[in-house]
């Protein structure tokens, strides 16, 4: 296996490889001096970077020592290179190795890299990290295009696939959930939809809900304000896939549980959900504006009628004749039957009330044109929202899922030109532009009567001094921190804990959520995504039943590991009409879907029986823990099958 890359996700993913699949690796990053490249959006501290290198080089060295004892020595290699060029490459042995990974922070570099490799290696398993969704598609059909027609038909059963990854994508819904209590956690995939709901412990005499998969037992105080992620105090740690017996005897114990529901519309569009740049035309004006414009219409009507009843006219000549009137660009009525004399007066009066109502229109207009282009500021009454720091790549992803589920946001970012604020201004989104380190940023977003603190920013100092900052204003906030060091961030939960043991505290790391996915991906699997149950992580997986000796002919009851893997839901779509590659998370509504547990228009089937038996032919969904994944797909098993 080779890696590319050039921050935290490469080493985390060497690491992943490594220790848990027992792979050879190549690590291919910049030299010494550059490890943790600046990031091509946003601003890195170089206090982070420096904490940063030291950890992801520890997390390495520590993967291979945890794995010595069954991989020969030296089968993580670190290739130090400026850029992924074609003789870069081909020292990290690309034209031999089995798959590749780029993930460097850059789109166009992972790009680049991916089309040189095909070149080089037509039978090269590609993961690629891209930001760019749609771009990812392309790129993803382009390249499978150009491996099919290097390899021939003669190699139509080798697996040369690409997969196009986003590390903002898979962290995003875990962030978001983690900051708002009861929030969902989705991942979407070809015609099925993953939705895990946390719960909390059932109450005396209460039932299960039906219909419902228990994909894990949350520690035993981890549903009390503050427990949960590997507290010190929990009495028993998260179990994985539990079989049903462990789980009615966890009556006392919360559990994240699985509903599935097929996909039968399409997917919201992006800017929905949200106000584009040119505003709906009802929000041009205040309420009471339009009150007014409305009021002087009526009464411009009254007129109309009571000018057609004094000169028996048409009405439609009446109108015309009012609104002359109205704007003083009709004679006099000399000589002329009095009501028709007054009638003129009234009107010439409403048209000088009727011209301060307009400048007011067209001020208001021009001003919220302007606004609609501009960052919004707070509202001064706005409480009970979410503050989100940094609004990168990650905290970009994060905005728009805390939007979709119709929670409201501050955001706070200190770069002018941070690619997220875009999304802000398009999605109508308060911005508080500074330095969040800085006295008065925090107050400015409204922090003391915020529901939440969630700092997504590069720099883990950073995040650390804002949420020490925010639990001083507010000792029972609820605080969720993005760190990439687990030590480090089990010492700040450790210590948040212990000063405000009322308080919710999480921590997660985007590298820790998004590496067992790549990982999958290299190994051949379709990665649908990952959720994090407390501080572990749960896969889900789509695979094909044929070659598996642990899921062929056997029953749906006899396929399930506790602990390890479960079979979720099987695929009836032709092989032919299947469609490949990892799934993306989509912004999408549960109007969208239906709840139809057999088959649909998508051909998944969810609630299968336990004697059903697995086919050859089948491609099943299972859900999985990287080291049940690992057992089940990786190189150990098949040797261990093949002897």
């Amino acid at each position: 296996m080779v890696v590319c890359g050039d921050d935290g996700l490469a080493h985390r993913l060497a690491a992943e490889l490594r220790g848990v699949y027992g792979e050879q690796v190549t690590l291919v990053v910049p030299p010494s001096e550059r490890t943790v490249r600046t990031p091509v959006v946003g601003r890195a501290r170089a206090a982070s970077a420096a904490l940063l290198d030291r950890v992801v080089n520890a997390a390495v060295g520590r993967a291979g020592g945890a794995a010595g004892a069954t991989e020969p020595a030296g089968s993580t290699r670190v290739v130090e290179t400026a850029e992924a060029t074609e003789a870069a490459l081909a020292e990290a042995g690309v034209e031999r190795a089995g798959a590749l990974a780029l993930v460097y922070d850059d789109d166009e570099t992972n790009i680049r890299a991916a089309l040189t490799a095909r070149r080089l290696n037509p039978r090269l398993r590609l993961v690629l990290r891209l930001y760019n969704r749609r771009l990812g598609q392309h790129i993803e059909e382009l390249l499978d295009q150009a491996a099919t027609l290097a390899t021939g038909a003669d190699d139509a059963g080798l697996d040369a696939s690409t997969t196009v990854l986003s590390d903002a994508d898979t962290a995003a819904p875990a962030l978001a959930a983690a900051a708002v209590a009861g929030t969902t956690k989705v991942v979407q995939t070809d015609g099925l939809l993953l939705r895990a709901v946390e719960r909390p412990p059932l109450r005396v005499g209460q039932t299960p809900p039906s219909g419902l998969v228990t994909l894990a037992l949350l520690s035993a105080n981890g549903h009390e304000p503050g427990a949960g992620d590997g507290s010190e105090n929990a009495e028993q740690a998260p179990l994985l896939l539990p079989d049903d017996t462990t789980v009615q005897d966890a009556g006392n114990r919360g559990r994240v549980v699985l509903e599935q529901v097929s996909y039968a519309g399409t997917s919201m569009p992006a800017n929905r959900g949200g106000r584009g740049i040119v505003p709906a035309f009802g929000s041009l004006f205040s309420r009471r504006l339009r009150w007014s414009l409305a009021g002087l219409v009526g009464c411009v009507a009254a007129l109309a009628v009571a000018l057609t009843v004094v000169t028996g006219e048409h009405p439609l000549y009446a109108t015309y004749m009012t609104l002359l009137d109205l704007f003083a660009i009709n004679e006099p009525a000399l000589h002329q039957p009095l009501a028709r004399q007054i009638l003129q007066l009234m009107s010439g009066l409403m048209g000088l009330l009727l011209l301060p109502v307009l400048l007011a229109a067209v001020l208001e207009a021009l001003g919220t044109f302007r606004s609609a282009s501009a960052l919004r500021k707070p509202p001064r009454g706005l409480g009970g929202h979410v503050v989100l720091l940094g609004l990168g790549k990650i905290g970009t992803r994060v905005l728009t899922r805390l939007r979709e589920l119709n929670i409201p946001v501050v955001c706070v970012e200190a770069d002018p030109d941070a690619r997220g604020l875009a999304t802000a201004r398009r999605l109508r989104v308060p911005v508080v532009l500074g330095d969040v380190t800085q006295e008065g940023v925090l107050e400015a977003a409204k922090i003391h009567r915020s529901h939440a603190l969630l700092a997504v920013t590069s720099a883990d100092t950073t995040n650390l001094e804002a949420a020490l900052y925010a639990r001083s204003v507010r000792p029972d906030l609820r605080v969720v921190l993005r760190l990439y060091d687990d030590d480090f961030a089990t010492a700040v939960y450790r210590t948040l804990r212990a000063a405000h043991p009322y308080a919710s505290t999480r921590s997660r790391s985007v590298t820790h959520l998004a590496a067992p996915a790549f990982a999958g991906a290299m190994m051949g699997r379709q990665i649908l995504g990952a959720i994090p149950v407390e501080r572990r992580v749960l896969l889900f997986a789509a695979v094909d039943v044929g070659g598996h000796p642990q899921l062929e002919d056997r029953t749906v009851g006899q396929a399930f590991r506790p602990g390890a893997w479960r079979v979720l839901a099987l695929d009836r779509t032709p092989a032919d009409e299947r469609r490949d590659g990892a799934a993306r998370e989509e912004p999408a509504t549960e109007e969208a879907y239906d709840d139809t547990r057999a088959g649909g228009p998508s051909g998944w089937v969810w609630d299968l029986p336990d004697n059903y038996v697995l086919q050859n032919e089948d491609r099943v969904v299972l859900a999985a823990t990287r080291q049940g994944l690992a057992d089940l797909l990786g190189r150990r098993s098949r040797e261990r099958a093949g002897a």
